[in-house]
């Protein structure tokens, strides 16, 4: 396995974690097949990161939201930044949503607003 910026195999959650490790080449391919949709366009990481976090929040995928708010604090997403995304998505998704998300990132974000 590869150690890219959004494939980190020691940082995975507990089911990541596990399909990693129990099927290595199927999680290589699935790194890779991200790896290659973030080379095809012209949106920076900064975006991209941004941009994953709100498709996660309008999935509805607590772990997805987990992961790409602690990849984006990592790199140096400022915790206001990313309730901003929070707050694009009541128009789209609604509100409850919305909450559901901002108590996601709450979990892993420092420095938010109360």
């Amino acid at each position: 396995m590869t150690n890219t910026a959004d494939n980190q195999p020691a940082n995975l959650p507990s089911g990541a974690g596990r399909l990693a490790a129990r099927y290595p080449e199927v999680w290589q391919a699935y790194a890779e097949l991200g790896e290659r949709c973030a080379e095809q366009g012209p949106l920076d990481a900064r975006t991209r990161r941004l941009v994953k976090l709100a498709l996660a929040i309008g999935a509805g995928s607590e772990g997805a939201v987990h992961s790409h708010v602690r990849r984006a604090l990592a790199e140096g997403i400022a915790p206001d930044e990313l309730e901003h995304v929070m707050l694009l998505t009541i128009p789209l998704a609604g509100l409850p949503t919305a909450v559901k998300a901002m108590t996601w990132i709450d979990d892993l974000a420092s420095g938010r607003s109360a």
